[in-house]
């Protein structure tokens, strides 16, 4: 019998990492089609998640890392009431020709203006005009927590 018709035993080297780029083209590697949060839903996240570990008393285990996560994003989420980071959401969510990668960004940066946002996130200049940027950009500002 011959081996060559059994499969692999071992999966596939994955991309040595920091090949990955956020240019003009997106190199994301093996992240391309990861569900990305904006730091509004990620401080949501982790502020349901001790709440829970809090009520059950669990070993909260809040290391200086989870701390000084926290304490990141609580400065530079934008969004802060929960009913906003889910409208946010669905804003960004209806742009299917954005990558997952690039609503976050933009949820995430909440630029002023499409220029300044296409000059964060080189990829959409081909993606989305100026003016639909602009509109999801005053959408989301009204939302936003000041």
């Amino acid at each position: 019998m011959s081996d060559q018709n059994h499969a692999p035993t071992s999966r596939s080297k994955p991309p040595p990492p920091g090949e990955e780029e956020a240019g003009a083209v997106l190199k994301l590697g093996e992240f391309e089609n990861v569900d990305t949060l904006t730091l509004s839903e990620a401080s949501l996240v982790l502020d349901a998640l001790l709440t829970k570990r809090r009520k059950d008393r669990k070993d909260r285990n809040e290391t200086d890392v989870l701390n000084k996560t926290l304490d990141y994003l609580d400065a530079f989420a934008r969004f802060k009431e929960k009913e906003n980071v889910e409208a946010v959401e669905r804003l960004l969510s209806a742009r299917k020709e954005l990558t997952k990668f690039e609503r976050a960004q933009i949820g995430s940066l909440c630029c002023d203006g499409a220029d300044e946002c296409k000059t964060m996130i080189p990829s959409l200049a081909d993606k989305i005009s100026d003016e639909d940027l602009q509109e999801l950009l005053d959408e989301m500002a009204k939302r936003m927590s000041h």
